[in-house]
């Protein structure tokens, strides 16, 4: 899966190999078209990397985190991080607050081997959120334009969930789409009774995890009912997974995929139709012009031999993650296009945008002293909490426009490095057997509330090109430009008065520090690893990169197909609507093939 090309002409050319990038190597694949994916990182092969059982005490430091694994030891992102040796960034500003934090997977399936899963489906109100309160952007397409592949995405991945619950820009999937949702766990249940009490909707969280087997023998023909190669290589694919066996952490990676991964989920049936090939260690430089001002491949450095490789492509896809993608745009300067490919709109790399995030922590008494049981179910959420306040938002009774989620966590999972490291204010200094014994009381009483929330596009969130730092292949890096807006900053302060009162509706006691000034509770940006925008897409080339297709106004064989055409990030997580989005994108391609457009 590595090394030169040759001289070869692909149909098309994918840079990145995670969510965007692997569906659209799959669905071009399977329209027959000759595709090379490119991968900035390493080989990774989830069936036999991932230790799905290893014990904390089997790794350094019982698996706790350091700087080079930010989420542990054992977590899935074998190489990379929010600090990549000799590919730097660099910050605009030294404020605290300023500062965007770039997380970067070097591996084939990039981030989508160590992600939460949570897949949930943008509203009709995130596509049009300009149009109901003046602030950012409307998407160039509505909730109806996504919802088929929303729909064949969930079918595809497998997803767990619940329909029929009505909320507001909650969108149900049609009956017959999702995978059964496992049951609640104790302290979800003891939160649900408190969020009744506050009129806050608790429901079956979404999540990208096969709770039960594919079935094989009618979902490919739904999915592809035109394609007899399709439906093989997908039902062989599903054939390979197994349901979860509610036992280990999904970051970790999945040997049996139950979860989705684009390794393990789109990449191995778009090799399966002979169609793909991949080029790992491949760090894109720039996306290379032809005379007539198209895309006619990409410049590529072999991080082995160190050498500069150019490879021809009659299209291009670039699914390198939104800031990596902008940057190859940036990077790729011409004649044609001094500051960027595709830049003629001056917004490349304009509204950078991550998502809102705040937490609250608690200590729940009801669950002291409850007997050892298994009650792990799925690594992630089996409820959640959607947002519900829409219409107190549209009366401009709240002091912020957008809303978000909540996810909580707790349980009694096995304990990793420091999990009775809270312990201290709870055992009044015991030690040796008495320590034990607090250990068993209150191990299992701690839950924690995490707000997932919108932000609004803004000026002052970007990325441009440092223009004195390069990498260490020579490729200039991105200086980064953030700032919160009033609205974030209150809504996390929202968060963490909710929070706290579910906490003490559960009859708990808060362990966090309430913040009242939301400066104060917000994470910075890029710690949700939610980054999106960049070469964001609309209906006016003047004010926006791409079309509604996610293809570039200047250059109409170039696409991008990760969260980059993003024009708004709306509280839900965005890995689904990237995939449906690459799959509608990667369908489009395959039509202007066949109109001899490309």
């Amino acid at each position: 899966m590595s090394g030169a090309s040759g001289q070869q002409e692909y149909d098309v050319i994918v840079v990145g190999s995670g969510a965007g990038g692997g569906m659209s190597a799959l669905i071009l694949s399977i329209a027959g078209l000759k595709v090379l994916m490119l991968e900035a990182g390493r080989h990774y092969d989830p069936v036999t990397e991932t230790p799905m059982f290893n014990l904390p005490k089997e790794a350094p430091l019982r698996g706790a985190s350091t700087p080079d694994k930010p989420f542990g030891f054992y977590d899935a992102t074998i190489d990379g991080g929010w600090q990549v040796p000799g590919e730097p960034y660099t910050q605009a500003s030294r404020e605290p607050q300023q500062r965007f934090d770039w997380w970067r997977a070097r591996m084939l399936g990039g981030r989508t081997n160590h992600w939460g899963r949570i897949s949930l489906r943008n509203g009709e109100y995130d596509f049009k959120p300009y149009s109901r309160d003046g602030l950012g952007f409307d998407w160039p397409i509505n909730y109806a334009d996504l919802a088929p592949y929303y729909d064949k995405t969930e079918m595809l991945i497998g997803v767990y969930g619940e329909t029929g619950h009505g909320l507001e820009n909650t969108p149900d999937s049609p009956e017959g789409i999702l995978q059964p949702a496992p049951k609640p766990r104790a302290y979800e249940l003891l939160a649900k009774k408190s969020c009744d009490e506050l009129n806050i909707p608790v429901i079956p969280a979404h999540l990208a995890i096969l709770s039960q087997r594919q079935d094989h023998t009618r979902l490919p023909a739904k999915l592809f009912p035109n394609s007899e190669l399709g439906q093989k290589v997908v039902a062989n694919s599903m054939q390979s997974r197994a349901a979860c066996f509610w036992a280990t952490p999904c970051g970790r990676g999945c040997s049996i995929k139950a979860n989705f991964q684009s390794t393990t989920v789109l990449i191995p049936p778009a090799l399966a139709t002979g169609n793909l090939t991949i080029i790992t260690d491949a760090m894109v430089r720039e996306v290379t012009l032809n005379k007539a001002g198209k895309a006619d491949g990409v410049i590529y450095i072999d991080k082995n031999s160190r050498q500069e490789v150019k490879v021809k492509g009659r299209a291009v896809v670039v699914a390198a993650s939104a800031a990596e993608t902008a940057r190859i745009f940036l990077n790729s300067r011409s004649p044609l296009f001094p500051d960027g490919i595709a830049n003629s709109s001056g917004l490349v790399g304009k509204y950078l945008m991550d998502t809102v995030g705040a937490g609250v922590g608690g200590q729940i008494p009801a669950l002291e002293n409850l007997p050892p049981m298994n009650e792990d179910g799925s690594s992630g959420m089996h409820l959640y909490q959607p947002w519900w306040l829409y219409k107190q938002q549209k009366a401009g009774k709240l002091n912020f426009a957008r809303g978000y989620h909540i996810e909580m966590s707790g349980g009694r999972g096995m304990p990793g490095a420091g999990a009775f490291g809270g312990l201290q204010s709870f055992t009044e200094g015991a030690y040796g057997a008495d320590f034990k014994q607090a250990c068993r009381r209150y191990y299992g009483t701690f839950v924690h509330f995490d707000g997932r929330g919108e932000m609004i596009p803004n000026e002052n969130s970007y990325a441009e090109l440092d223009p004195t730092v390069v990498d260490q292949w020579g490729i200039p890096v991105l200086k980064f430009h953030w700032q919160w807006s009033e609205h974030e900053i209150n809504q996390a302060a929202h968060m963490q008065k909710t929070f706290a009162d579910i906490i003490t509706g559960m009859g708990g006691k808060v362990t966090s520090n309430i913040e009242t000034d939301g400066r104060k509770a917000i994470m910075n940006g890029g710690a949700i690893i939610h980054e999106v925008g960049g070469t964001i897409m609309g209906a006016d080339r003047k004010k926006s990169v791409l079309n509604q297709h996610c293809q570039a106004w200047d250059v109409p064989n170039l696409f991008v197909a990760d969260g980059a055409p993003f024009a708004s990030n709306a509280d839900k997580n965005p890995t689904l609507t990237i995939l449906a989005l690459a799959w509608r994108t990667s369908d489009y391609i395959v039509e202007q093939f066949k109109q001899r457009n490309i």
